[in-house]
Order: structure tokens, then C-alpha cells, then sequence
């Protein structure tokens, strides 16, 4: 007998707290995702001013060389944000000028540094600034107009909701529209989403280096700022910060706009410095996490799988060397005592990687208003 499917009919609560509890039961399992988009985005059309009220929201846009898209980036951004945080970064084209003279919105605030911090020392400005001035969540947007700030309300949801602490964009989750990205663009950030999942403990978000995000103003005070890389790594380092709190982190679907403007990001000149920051941070965060915060089974195999994957390696080529020098060939038995640590010792070392990643943080750390 054939199995009918039911259709499944969602009625959005009419309060937004009861969004909120609904959205937060919600599984996070990675077939929910859209259906869960879907219902941030319907609680945010639908309960505007219920979102609004009691809550600040910051923006932060750091400016270096972004003259020419300022204004119209200022322009686009939605009525519920409450300040604008633009941070001058030493600009040579004199963006904080330039938006003091020709913008007249009253949540801008311009900001400007003696000299150049770079992007990361820019938003850390920003982040302070909001803080200082009451922000309960803070959003991050460039000033170059890659990033649509009618998004805003997507990124804002799943934490006004609980169900994140952080998000961020991801501008490779619609497939069809990564035609539009140049393709060393796409290489580049592959490999860097690929090392960041290692360094970071966020196996299951991608786009690291994507500069459209957002973060409740409790967990930005709990972070490290003196630590944080300041320069092009800043997206980065900041999730591997963020795991060590234990933050939960979302992406965000989103398109990017390409245009005129020009990126100041090379991925040829910051890959190999990219690869040495993402190998202290991975090496940090699994002795943080599995060495001093806790001891557990997977630290075991961790350890246990590294010293033979080791032995079975050095054993084999030991062997393998006085072969050649001897001109024998090598005992099946010699060659299963090599092979058989490495074996044992590759199956623990997945045993440690499977659990890392079933080890992705999934309960919020701030505390939430609503």
C-alpha cells in the first residue's frame, strides 16, 4: 500500500516570543535550515515593531577606499537599525569626510582612526562604539556595496530569536548564483572555508572570510579584543574565538552584488599567512577544548592515534630504508607490524574527527530579551 505524504501547514504564533520558542525546538539538523530561513525572515516581516521595541540595533562599516559606494550603502540601510557606526580607517580618500558632508541621516556617527588598523582593527573600533552606546546587537556591513543591507533583518532574526549568537553570510549556499563570483575567488575561499573548519570547530558553516555578520552584545563583551587579529584573518580568528566561548554561530544565505568596486583582499598574497594562523588556532582549540577544559574519550584517541600513526610510520620507513640498502625485500610480517599501527591509528584519528564534529556548539550563551 503506497504511503501518502500529509502536507505539512506552519501558522506562524501571533507574538513574537512565541516565534521565538517555536524557532528555537526547532531541529538543527541541515534539511530544517531553509524551512527554519523561511520563518525568521516571515517572523521578521510580520512582527517588525514587536522586534524593534527594547531593542538596539548597531551597524558598524568600516571604510577604506570605499568613497564611491558610501553613501548609497548609508542610504539602503532598513528604519529598525538605531546608530550607524562609520569607522575611517585611515582612508586616503577621506570616507569620513565625505560622509559628514553629505549625509544627513541622524543614527550616522563617524568615527576615525589616527592611522590604518585594518578591517579588523576598524570593526573592533565599531564594536566598541555600539557597545558604548547601548547596542544589543551588533551587524557588521562593508562599505563597498557587495553586501545588500536589506538582508539585515535575515541576519538579526535567529538571534533576536535564540537560536544563534553570531551569523554570518554565505554567499556559496545557492549554487546557481556562484557563476557570478570570479573563479580564483571560489578556489580561494574552498580552501580557506576548508582550513577554517579545522581551526575554528564550525564544521558546519562555510564562507569563512564573509564580512556580512552579526553578534548579541553579551557575547561581544566576552570576547578577547586584544587577541583578535586585526587585520584580513579578523573573520576568522573572531570564530575561533567564538568556539572557544562556546558561541553558536549560523550562516546566512545571501548573493553578493559584484560591481566597480575594487576588493583590497588578494587570496594569493594571504594564503600561506592564512595557513600558519589556522594551524596555531587548531592546535590551540583542540588542547583548550579536548586537554585543559575536559578529558574525554576523544582525547584519548586523539593521542592514542597520533603516537601510531607515528610508530607505524617511522617503523615502516626504518624498514624500508634497510631494504634498499640491503637489496632484500622486506618480510610480509615486517611490513604488517608497519602497516597495521597506521591502520588502528587512522580509524582512531576519524574516532576523534567524528566526534569534533558532532562537537559543534548548539545552545546560545547570551541571555535572551524576549
Amino acid at each position: 500500500m503506497a504511503r501518502r505524504s500529509l502536507p505539512v501547514i506552519v501558522t506562524l504564533p501571533p507574538s513574537l516570543e512565541s516565534v521565538a520558542a517555536f524557532c528555537h525546538h526547532l531541529p538543527r539538523g541541515t534539511h530544517l535550515w531553509q524551512a527554519r530561513h523561511r520563518i525568521y525572515n516571515a517572523a521578521m516581516n510580520s512582527y517588525p515593531s514587536d522586534l524593534a521595541a527594547g531593542m538596539h540595533i548597531a551597524v558598524v562599516i568600516p571604510c577604506y577606499r570605499v568613497r564611491d559606494h558610501i553613501l548609497d550603502v548609508l542610504a539602503a540601510i532598513p528604519a529598525p537599525v538605531s546608530a550607524i557606526h562609520v569607522v575611517d580607517d585611515a582612508c586616503p580618500e577621506n570616507t569620513g569626510h565625505h560622509v559628514q558632508a553629505h549625509c544627513d541621516d541622524p543614527r550616522v556617527r563617524v568615527h576615525s582612526n589616527p592611522h590604518n588598523l585594518g578591517v579588523g582593527g576598524a570593526v573592533l573600533r565599531g564594536y566598541s562604539e555600539a557597545l558604548a552606546g547601548g547596542a544589543h546587537i551588533v551587524v557588521k556591513i562593508d562599505g563597498d556595496g557587495q553586501m545588500d543591507p536589506a538582508l539585515l533583518s535575515a541576519f538579526i532574526a535567529p538571534i533576536v530569536c535564540g537560536d544563534a549568537d553570531y551569523t554570518k553570510g554565505n554567499r556559496f549556499y545557492d549554487l546557481t548564483n556562484i557563476r557570478r563570483m570570479p573563479k580564483l575567488r571560489i578556489f580561494g575561499n574552498a580552501v580557506l572555508s576548508f582550513m577554517a573548519k579545522l581551526s575554528t570547530g564550525y564544521w558546519d558553516i562555510f564562507d569563512p572570510t564573509n564580512g556580512y555578520t552579526a553578534i548579541h552584545a553579551d557575547v561581544l563583551r566576552r570576547l578577547p579584543v586584544a587577541r583578535i587579529s586585526q587585520r584580513y584573518f579578523f573573520e576568522s580568528d573572531l570564530l575561533f574565538r567564538l568556539n572557544l566561548l562556546r558561541a553558536v554561530v549560523i550562516d546566512i544565505p545571501m548573493d553578493a552584488r559584484y560591481g566597480n568596486e575594487t576588493s583590497n583582499l588578494r587570496i594569493s598574497r594571504v594564503m600561506g599567512d592564512f595557513f600558519f594562523k589556522h594551524m596555531r588556532n587548531g592546535f590551540k582549540r583542540i588542547f583548550y577544548n579536548y586537554f585543559l577544559r575536559d578529558l574525554s574519550v576523544a582525547s584519548l584517541e586523539l593521542v592514542a592515534g597520533a603516537i601510531m600513526m607515528l610508530a607505524g610510520a617511522g617503523y615502516g620507513a626504518y624498514h624500508w630504508m634497510l631494504s634498499i640498502q640491503s637489496g632484500q625485500v622486506t618480510s610480509a610480517g615486517t611490513v604488517m607490524l608497519a602497516a597495521l599501527p597506521l591502520i588502528v591509528g587512522l580509524q582512531l584519528l576519524l574516532g576523534f574527527l567524528s566526534h569534533d564534529i558532532a562537537s559543534v556548539p548548539r545552545r546560545r550563551i547570551h541571555r535572551c530579551r524576549h
